[in-house]
Order: C-alpha cells, then structure tokens, then sequence
C-alpha cells in the first residue's frame, strides 16, 4: 500500500516529541503516561491497597518502569471482554555500573553497561545526560533527569585508525567508556552530581537505575518535513499512541463495549523476564483484581480473556533503501504507509488470522492504511511482546507497529503521518465491541 497523503497532524505529533523529550528512561516514560492519564480523569490504585473504590472509570497502576491502565465504561459486567494494547517502556541504552566513577590516561570516566541490542556506533561523539531514578534510605524513589551534555563517548581518530572505513571493531568492555572530566577517578563524584540534581544528598541514595541519553533534540526531517528523526521511537511512539487512544475511550461519546487496557511494560529489550516485564504476574494479577473490584469471580475473569483481543505494538523495519536486499522481496513497508502488521509463523510475532482480521478491520472503519511484514527467510527475525502475552493470558493477540529506519540507533526515523494514523487506528480498535459482539 502506498504511503499515505493525509494533511499531517502536528499538534499529535509535537505531542509525541515534547512526550520523548520528558522521557528519557522507562521511569519517565511512566511518568509522561501517568501525568495524561491524571489530567484525563484516571485515578492511581497501588497494588498493597484494597480496590474496593476501584469498579468503574479510569484508573493505572505502576510498577517500576510499567503502567497498566484501564476504563471500565459505567454499569460494564464482570464479566466483558478487554481490549488490550501492549507496548514497551524501554529502549537500548548506555547504563551506569554499580561503581562509576573509573578513568585512564588522565581522564575522568564514568564505567557503563550495555542494556539491550545496542548498534554500538551510534553511541559515539554524542552529547549524552543521565537520567532515571534514585532509591532513598526511606525506600521512596526520585526521577532524575540531567538533560544537557555531560557526558560522551569519543571515537578514535581516522589518523590513528586508517582501516575504519574497512569496519569498526568496538570493544564492548574498553571502548565505550564515556569521558565527563579530567583528573583522576573520583569516586562518589557522579552519584554526587545526581543527588544534587535530583534534590537529596548523597548519603540518602542507597541504590539507583540511571542510564545515558542522547541530549539532541527530537524533530523533523525532510524536503517537507515528512519524517520524524528522535531517540526511542521504539517503542515511545506505541505508548504515546496507547495513552492517547485509551484516553479518547473513555471520553468517547460512544461508550466503549469491551474494557480498554493499556499494559506498557519494561524490559522487552532484554527478554521481558523482570517484575515489570511481560513475562511477570503483572498485567494478569491487574486484571483480575480489575474483576474483582466489580464483584466477579474466577468465571467472570476467565470469560473476560476468553473474549479479549490484544495488540502488540511496538515499531517495526521500513525497507532500507541502501540494503533492500536483505527485506523480503513481497512485504517492503514503507514509512507513512499506516501501522504494519508483523507475521511469523514461527511465533517470534503472534499475529494469526484472526487478530489481523480484527485489527484490519479496525483499521478500515477508522480509514487509516495498512501494510504487510515478514522478514526475509535468510535472515533471523525480531520479536516483540506479542508471543509473551499471547501464551500467558491465552487470548488472541496481533503484533503491529510503525515503519521506522535506524532501529535500536540513538537516534531513529519514522514517518510523520504515522504515529497520528497509529492512534487512530488504537482508538477504534479499543472502542470497537469484543469479539463476535
């Protein structure tokens, strides 16, 4: 399907980039989707506390770097259907070690491990912050964010390197160690300089989750702007999109005939097996409580997965003009040619007929395009959410995404009509009645 001409929607999408700018870790990710949440009407239940306020209207739950959020439409049986949207929360990064504070050669260094698939290049002569969070002595947590340049990984000289341009060779352990000062190693700087930041002492931080980010900031690209170049598209774009469309649910003149839920997980990157990844209790305790709350029982959850449908949606492979070679020859998404369903029968995607007939069909009332991917043959495929809570909750479950380049880069590309097209799509998808109804 060929891309779309549609007027482009730059109130969503500078929407969608102040939303990746405030987001620069999964803890901020939750944060940016709790605070649109809020301002919507949705109301946070703590996991510890009773639910017995909890039966009707919009209300999240965090846990970590996820969210699980949901509208139940007033006077819903216990017993109704969810319409899922999963997504995730985190993005290859740059993560600070236990003891940062290192150095060589005169230089003051900060010692980083490598968090998910990281493109290793893309890492370098780029002026990075910090962010994350800080765990206090009393157990609560501080989101931190140092966005401007404190930090950078520098690439040897050509002059010292004459055969670079025959392939880069990086050394996970020795060269991406970023520098920030001179001098020698000072230890207790960094997590000095975070405190500060955050408002709290060092004394009082007795553990932290802090990574790097690439400070540039996000925007557009193109003779007419018709792409959008920033870090952590994948897979910011699909909870953008999620927020938005269970938030447009629950304001919706019509009422939703199943119960939106948006499941944004952390960890996806590396294998979803954490207490906030998909592989966790997390999203299946939720919505069993959920039922709970309005008085069903087992058999009232039971049916409710029974007519549930979920889209994973996390962003997925445009065809790369320079390596097209390495896309199936058949299934060449493009980018601003609508969401793309992602297919593998060897369930690494866990798209089957039945939930790309569900999502296709939305699509179509929504009129918004869509495009077909698999991978090519020769080549290992990616995975996603999908497969995870397809075979833990049983229910049906299709895998879509936006068509971006650069994926896993610090910095990605996609096109700018479709993040919009993506929440459109979402929107009627979760509003539209279970299926069969």
């Amino acid at each position: 399907m060929s891309p779309t001409h549609d007027p482009l929607d730059r109130a969503h999408n500078d929407d969608l980039l102040g939303f990746v700018r405030a987001s620069p870790s999964p803890y901020h990710v939750v944060a940016s989707a709790a605070q649109r949440l809020e301002k919507a009407g949705f109301s946070e239940l703590r996991e510890r506390d009773e639910w017995t306020a909890g039966a009707e209207g919009g209300r999240y739950v965090v846990r970590g770097g996820a969210l699980v959020a949901w509208y139940v439409p007033p006077g819903a049986p216990a017993g109704t259907p969810f319409r899922i949207v999963g997504t995730h929360t985190d993005s290859p990064n740059l993560r600070v070690k236990p003891r940062p504070d290192t150095g060589s050669a005169g230089w003051r260094q900060i010692a980083v491990e490598i968090y998910g698939a990281v493109p290793l290049n893309t890492w370098l002569d780029r002026d990075l912050g910090v962010s994350g969070r800080l765990v206090l002595r009393d157990g609560s947590t501080r989101l931190v964010r140092v966005d401007r340049p404190l930090l950078r990984v520098p690439q040897l000289a050509i002059h010292l390197d004459r055969t670079v341009n025959e392939g880069l060779a990086l050394d996970r352990q020795r060269h991406m160690t970023p520098l920030w000062g001179l001098g020698g190693s000072a230890p207790g700087a960094l997590l000095g300089r975070i405190a500060d930041e955050a408002g709290t002492d060092a004394s009082e931080v007795l553990g932290w989750d802090l990574m790097l980010h690439d400070v540039q900031r996000p925007g557009y690209l193109g003779a007419e702007d018709e792409f959008i170049v920033a870090p952590r598209l994948d897979n910011q774009i699909s909870v953008h999109a999620g927020v938005a469309a269970l938030v447009a649910a629950a304001g919706s003149e019509r009422p939703p005939a199943s119960i939106p839920v948006l499941a944004a997980f952390d960890h996806e990157e590396v294998g979803n097996g954490s207490e906030s990844g998909a592989e966790s209790p997390f999203l299946e305790r939720v919505l069993g409580r959920a039922v709970t709350a309005r008085g069903g029982g087992r058999d009232d959850f039971d049916r409710a997965l029974a007519g549930a449908l979920c889209v994973s949606s996390d962003m997925t492979h445009a065809v790369h003009p320079n390596y097209a070679e390495r896309h199936d020859p058949d299934h060449r998404p493009l980018p601003n040619g609508g969401p793309v369903i992602k297919v593998n029968v060897n369930q690494r995607y866990a798209s089957d007929g039945v939930g790309v007939a569900a999502f296709a069909a939305a699509c179509e009332r929504a009129g918004v395009p869509y495009q077909p991917f698999v991978s090519n043959n020769a080549m290992p495929c990616g995975t996603s959410i999908g497969p995870v809570i397809a075979a833990r909750l049983g229910v049906t479950t299709v895998d879509v995404g936006v068509a971006g380049l650069s994926m896993h880069s610090a910095r990605e590309l996609c096109g700018a009509r479709d993040p919009e097209l993506l929440a459109r799509v979402l929107t009627e998808f979760v509003v539209e009645g279970p299926a069969g109804g």
